[in-house]
């Protein structure tokens, strides 16, 4: 049974922030699972302007440098980067059939990943507000910042490169962003920690 997960997310099509984070994944945890929690491409058409219009082709509605797609040898769920991009795409380019293929949840064990965007979010600052979850332990992303709550939404301050000890209490797990930021998370299934990483 697999003990260690590296859980990356929000890439966002950023190929400089993603080969930095697989590189430190590499050399702090080589023996870690890979695991994505969505919006590993960028769409470059806002929401706001989605309309019936189709494209057919995906270099028009989403940000794919050289070589970026061969870097994604991981499996994960999928973000509404991608559910955007196959509500307004229309081709047989095998990628779409990639993204078609994302599940919505991820088990890792006793543990689940989602993205996140199918959360309640709002507020002021803009957080989250309630989360349907289905298991103890739950990964996710979406707002790109890291963070860890535990029976019910009090947040804890995360430092990086500390394991936390997880329980049986509901937890939540913002694993945060690869963009920018070169966040990741790993996470030990038989030791029961997680630790926030940033490369």
């Amino acid at each position: 049974m697999q003990m260690k997960y590296a859980l990356i997310g929000d890439v966002h099509s950023s190929k400089e922030d993603l080969k930095a984070v697989l590189l430190h994944v590499t050399e702090q945890a080589p023996d870690a699972t890979l695991v994505g929690t969505g919006d590993l491409f960028e769409c470059t058409i806002s929401k706001r302007l989605i309309t019936n219009k189709k494209f057919d082709n995906l270099s028009d509605v989403m940000l794919l440098p050289e070589g970026f797609v061969e870097m994604l040898t991981f499996p994960s769920v999928i973000g509404n980067q991608e559910e955007r991009i196959l509500f307004i795409t229309e081709t047989e380019d095998p990628l779409l059939g990639l993204l078609s293929a994302m599940p919505e949840r991820m088990e890792l064990g006793a543990a689940e990943v989602i993205h996140g965007h199918q959360f309640e979010w709002g507020g002021d600052p803009w957080s989250l507000q309630k989360a349907e979850v289905t298991t103890a332990l739950t990964f996710y992303g979406h707002s790109h910042r890291s963070g860890l709550l535990r029976d019910g939404f009090a947040e804890e301050k995360v430092v990086f490169g500390k394991p936390y000890t997880i329980g049986d209490e509901q937890t939540l797990v913002n694993v945060g962003a690869v963009i920018f930021d070169r966040e990741w998370v790993l996470y030990d299934s038989i030791d029961n920690t997680i630790t926030f990483m940033k490369a």
